[in-house]
């Protein structure tokens, strides 16, 4: 397990020949995902494929936001900046789930039709079509195969959906990638620390993503509200507090930081022009080695970036006959 440097909400599309199934699966779905129903394989295939002109430029989005920091500019609120103005970044389509059996075209040639198209693909079976899906499962085509006849088929749904809802988008992850520093991808890889930082991050976000410069997670959660969750190593910790000091931060505070029993947002706040933060550590991981603290930021303009603003203004579940 890795803990994905990036990750936010995205749409869903269903693709089904009997819109009466369509009208069930919009009833087991939930709320919080957005999903687009479509009975015409072509019209799916249609708005699907508008939508990777806003893929390829939220990708150079993102890219250029590195390429900032590269030239000396601080991450945190160039993210911070990026979420306010792009809230139609949860529009894109991250899963779309297919029905094999189709009058038109069955769901692989539609899969096949639909080339680069960037996320994840699922092909919904008959049980005489297990095989087919097998096969397409094996060669690359599809991330995963629901058949219709699974017993509790809406728990199933469900299930596929939010692990390739979370899992990294490739390009994304790449990106972000070039922030971290060796030392600090191999953190992230430990299991005890990919564990304990997906817990904390699903109490708190929709969204996330994992920076080097200064280590940590920058987060926001469905309302809007940014936070920070600030990763400092053992080995890290005297120079934290030294920058504690300098900030002005009283010796009591400065010898908790030293200790690792408290951690200062100094960079963070730093790139905000802020006063610093401080809040109690906990460990991270099983070593012990990895310490975390979690600080909310005062962020203007994302009161109505959040995913559940986005999702209010969406139009209501309807099969696109």
């Amino acid at each position: 397990m890795t803990f994905p440097l990036f990750s936010r909400p995205g749409a869903l599309a269903f693709l089904d020949d009997d819109p009466d199934y369509l009208e069930m699966l919009a009833l087991v779905v939930p709320r919080r995902w957005h999903a687009r129903l479509f009975v015409q394989p072509r019209e799916c295939m249609t708005r699907l494929r508008k939508e990777l002109p806003f893929w390829e430029a939220d990708a150079w989005s993102q890219q250029e936001l590195v390429n900032q920091w590269r030239a000396g500019r601080p991450l945190v609120p160039q993210v911070l900046a990026y979420w306010a103005r792009s809230s139609e970044r949860f529009s894109l389509t991250r899963v779309f789930m297919v029905d094999y059996s189709m009058p038109e075209m069955d769901g692989l040639q539609v899969l096949g039709e639909m080339g680069e198209w960037p996320g994840a693909r699922v092909l919904l079976t008959g049980q005489a079509d297990d095989q087919v899906a097998i096969d397409a499962f094996n060669g690359g085509l599809i991330e995963q195969f629901i058949p219709k006849q699974t017993g509790d088929i809406g728990q199933r749904l469900q299930e596929v959906v939010e692990r390739l809802m979370t899992a990294p988008h490739p390009a994304h992850a790449q990106t972000w990638r070039a922030t971290l520093k060796p030392e600090q991808l191999a953190l992230l890889r430990e299991p005890g620390v990919a564990r304990d930082l997906a817990s904390l991050a699903a109490g708190r976000w929709v969204e996330h993503v994992v920076i080097g410069d200064p280590f940590g997670v920058l987060g926001l959660d469905a309302a809007g509200r940014a936070g920070w969750l600030q990763l400092e190593t053992t080995a890290a910790l005297p120079a934290l507090a030294e920058m504690a000091q300098l900030e002005g931060l009283d010796a009591a505070t400065v010898a908790e930081v030293r200790a690792g029993r408290r951690l200062a947002s100094v960079e963070v706040s730093q790139s905000l022009r802020q006063p610093p933060q401080v809040a109690d550590a906990i460990p991270v991981g099983d070593d012990g080695k990895l310490r975390a603290a979690w600080f909310p930021l005062d962020a203007s303009g994302l009161g109505d970036a959040g995913y559940a603003h986005w999702l209010a203004r969406q139009p209501q579940r309807r099969v696109r006959a």
